[in-house]
C-alpha cells in the first residue's frame, strides 16, 4: 500500500539475520520533519546535542516533508532511525510483516488540527468540499479520513467521495488555502497555526478533543530493526540525546522555542510570525512517552478507512533501551 509496498523485498533482506556488531555504529542516518511536532530533533540536532551524545558515530540528519516518504527511505535502507507519526510507522511495520522497525520512544503528544474557512462551522457543511492532508496514509491523513467517516462522509484514496481529501505538501496547502482553492486541512504544527494566522481559518477539530485526556501520540522515534539489533549501544546513545534535549527544553522553554524557530527558519527559509509560534507551541506536548495505548486505536482507524489490513502489532515497541536510559536518570519506566 502506498509506495511502501515496492520496497518489501529490500526490507526482508535487511531486517533479519544481522549479527550484533561490537562498539558504536560508524554512522546514524536520522530522519525528521521541519515541523514543531519534531521540535526535539530540530533543537537537539541543530544545537549539536545529538552529535555530541553519539560520540564517534557520525550523525547524518535528513529532513522529510511527511511520514510515508520517510518510511520509504527507511525501508529502502537509506535511514537508520526517524521521528515519524504513528500511522506511517504502522504502515511500514504492517507491510513488512513486523520486520522493518521498532518504536523505541515517543516524542510528541498532540499538535494536529482540522482548520477550515470561517464560513464552515459544522461538519455537515463539509460535503462537496476539498480538504488537504500532508500525504496519503500519513498520521493526519488517517485521522481526517476516519473522522469524516464518523460524520457519515465517504472518501477514497483518489480524492473521490463525499469530501475530497487532497494529500499535498504543507506549504502547498497554505498557498491553496489562502487562494481559496481548498476549504481546509488536517495538519500538524506549525501549519495549523499558519492556516489560522496567515490564512484566516479557524479550528473545526482539535484532535486532542477526540482522545481520552487529550493524549495521543503524534510523533514517535523509530529505529530500523536491523540497526537496533546490530548497534544497541548507538540506539541507547540516540535515546540519551533525546532525553538530554528534552531536559534542556524543560529547563529553558523560552530559549528552546527560539532554537526550534531558528532551526525551522534555516531549513525552510521562512520565519514563523510571533502569533504563529506562540500558538503552535501551546498545541502540543514534548515527551518521551509513546502513549502505547493509543496505537491500537490508530491502527483501527487506518483499517476502517481501508488504508491498512487488521494485523497484530504487539511487537512494534521495544522500549527496553528507553527504560534503561530513564532508570539511569532515576526516572520510572514508561507506563505500558
Amino acid at each position: 500500500m502506498i509506495m511502501i509496498l515496492a520496497l518489501l523485498g529490500a526490507v526482508t533482506g535487511c531486517a533479519v539475520g544481522v549479527a550484533a556488531a561490537p562498539g558504536p555504529a560508524a554512522e546514524l542516518r536520522l530522519g525528521y520533519f521541519a515541523d514543531i511536532t519534531h521540535a526535539t530533533a530540530l533543537i537537539g540536532v541543530g544545537q549539536g546535542r545529538y552529535a555530541r551524545d553519539l560520540g564517534s558515530t557520525r550523525l547524518e540528519p535528513q529532513v522529510f516533508a511527511a511520514g510515508p516518504d520517510e518510511m520509504t527511505a527507511l525501508l529502502g535502507g537509506h535511514l537508520d532511525a526517524a521521528y515519524v507519526g504513528p500511522s506511517s510507522a504502522l504502515n511500514a511495520y504492517v507491510h513488512s510483516h513486523g520486520e522493518a522497525l521498532r518504536v523505541v520512544a515517543g516524542a510528541t503528544i498532540g499538535g494536529a488540527e482540522l482548520v477550515v474557512r470561517p464560513g464552515i462551522v459544522t461538519p455537515g457543511q463539509l460535503r462537496g468540499r476539498a480538504l488537504a492532508t500532508p500525504q496519503l496514509g500519513n498520521t493526519q491523513d488517517v485521522a481526517l479520513r476516519y473522522w469524516l467517516k464518523q460524520q457519515g462522509f465517504s472518501t477514497d484514496p483518489s480524492g473521490g467521495g463525499d469530501v475530497a481529501v487532497v494529500p499535498q505538501s504543507n506549504a502547498t496547502t497554505l498557498e491553496q488555502f489562502r487562494a481559496g482553492r481548498i476549504d481546509g486541512a488536517w495538519v500538524p504544527e506549525p501549519w495549523a497555526s499558519r492556516l489560522v494566522v496567515e490564512g484566516g481559518g479557524h479550528v473545526l477539530v482539535d484532535e486532542r478533543s477526540l482522545w481520552p485526556g487529550g493524549r495521543f501520540a503524534s510523533t514517535d522515534l523509530v529505529v530500523a530493526t536491523s540497526y537496533l539489533t546490530a548497534h544497541p549501544g548507538t540506539v541507547r546513545a540516540l535515546i540519551n540525546a533525546q532525553l538530554d534535549t528534552e531536559a534542556w527544553i524543560a529547563a529553558d522553554p523560552a530559549a528552546a522555542r527560539q532554537a526550534a524557530e531558528s532551526a525551522l527558519r534555516s531549513l525552510t527559509g521562512t520565519a514563523l510570525l510571533p502569533a504563529e509560534a506562540t500558538r503552535a507551541w501551546s498545541e502540543l506536548t514534548l515527551t518521551d512517552d509513546p502513549v502505547t495505548g493509543s496505537l491500537p486505536t490508530i491502527l483501527q482507524h487506518a483499517v476502517a478507512v481501508g488504508l491498512l489490513p487488521d494485523t497484530p502489532v504487539d511487537g512494534i515497541y521495544d522500549l527496553a533501551p528507553l527504560d534503561q536510559a530513564l532508570a539511569a536518570r532515576g526516572r520510572p519506566a514508561i507506563a505500558r
